[in-house]
C-alpha cells in the first residue's frame, strides 16, 4: 500500500559527490523541477548534507565554489580508511559484526577537536540548524554497537549533528557524539538506504557512487519498496571524469559541481516526468 507519493533518496559520495549532487539539484531547480518538493527525503552521508539543504530550502548555488569545499576539510587517516574497506570486503563477516569492527576502527584515537571541526563544517555547508517541516530521514550507525539508526525531526537529535554523524566515514571524519554514544557514516547501514522510502509511489534515487559499485544491493532495496515508478540517476561519463579518482579530493569540488549542473539538463525530462506525473495525481 502506497502511503507516500514522491520520495527522493540521496546516497553517499564524499565531498566530490556532495558537490555533484548540489549542482544537479540546483540545475533541476533552475529548470523548474524542485527535488526538495518530495514528500519524503532520505539522506545518507554526502546525501544527508544535500538532503538537509534541499529540505530546508537553502540556495544550492552557494555551493558552486571551492571555498565551500573548505567546510569538508578535516584531518583524514587514509590507513584507517584502508582498514575499514578491508573489513567491509570480508564476506565471511556477518553485517552487524562488520559494523562493530568498523566502529572500533572509527573510535580508535578520536580527537574532540576534530569532531568540533566536523560539526562546524557541516553547519556551514547546510546553513540551517532546525529540522524542516517536511519529512526528512537521516541514517547513521552507532560505532559502539554497530546498530543502525534513522533520525527525523522527532528524534530529538539536532539536525547538524545528525548530518555530521551520517557523513562521518571512518578515516575521513571522526564519529560524532549523540546523547553519549558515537555515531558514524550511515552508508554502513545499507549504502543509499533506499529501503527507507518504503510506501512511496514514486522514488527517485540520486547515487554519486553508482559507477563504482554493482546495482544488486540497490535493486534489492528498491524491490522491497515496491514503488510504481523508480528513477535512478548516477554520474554520467563526463561527471565521472570530473570526479577524478578520489571522491575525497577537494580540488574536484568545483568541477564536480559544474558537472552536476550540466547533467541536470540531460536528466531533466526523466526527472520531470516522474515528479510531475505524481504531482498531477494528487
Amino acid at each position: 500500500m502506497h502511503t507516500i507519493d514522491r520520495a527522493l533518496v540521496l546516497g553517499p559520495g564524499g565531498p566530490v559527490g556532495t558537490a555533484w549532487m548540489a549542482g544537479l539539484a540546483h540545475g533541476l531547480r533552475r529548470d523548474g523541477v524542485d527535488p526538495g518538493e518530495a514528500d519524503l527525503i532520505v539522506g545518507t552521508s554526502a546525501g544527508a548534507i544535500v538532503a538537509a539543504l534541499l529540505a530546508t530550502g537553502q540556495d544550492l548555488g552557494r555551493l558552486a565554489f571551492s571555498t565551500r569545499a573548505a567546510a569538508h576539510r578535516v584531518e583524514a587517516a587514509p590507513e584507517r580508511t584502508g582498514a575499514v574497506f578491508a573489513v567491509l570486503g570480508d564476506r565471511g563477516l556477518e553485517p552487524g559484526e562488520a559494523r562493530r569492527r568498523v566502529g572500533r576502527l572509527a573510535l580508535d584515537g578520536t580527537d574532540p577537536s576534530a569532531e568540533e571541526a566536523l560539526i562546524a563544517g557541516r553547519a556551514a555547508l547546510i546553513g540551517a540548524d532546525a529540522w524542516p517541516d517536511g519529512r526528512l530521514l537521516i541514517a547513521a550507525v552507532c560505532a559502539t554497537t554497530g546498530e543502525p539508526v534513522v533520525w527525523d525531526r522527532d528524534s530529538g537529535v539536532p539536525l547538524v549533528r545528525a548530518v555530521a554523524a551520517s557523513s562521518a566515514f571512518p578515516g575521513a571524519a571522526p564519529p560524532v557524539d549523540v546523547d553519549g554514544l558515537r555515531y558514524m557514516d550511515g552508508a554502513l547501514r545499507a549504502g543509499a538506504n533506499a529501503d527507507l522510502a518504503a510506501g512511496a509511489r514514486t522514488v527517485v534515487v540520486i547515487e554519486p557512487m553508482a559507477h563504482l559499485f554493482p546495482r544488486e544491493s540497490l535493486d534489492r532495496q528498491l524491490a522491497e519498496v515496491g514503488a510504481d515508478t523508480v528513477v535512478t540517476i548516477g554520474p554520467d561519463p563526463a561527471s565521472v571524469r570530473a570526479f577524478g579518482s578520489d571522491l575525497g579530493d577537494l580540488a574536484a569540488w568545483e568541477p564536480a559541481y559544474q558537472a552536476g549542473l550540466r547533467q541536470a539538463g540531460d536528466v531533466l525530462a526523466q526527472f520531470r516526468s516522474a515528479w510531475r506525473a505524481e504531482a498531477g495525481a494528487l
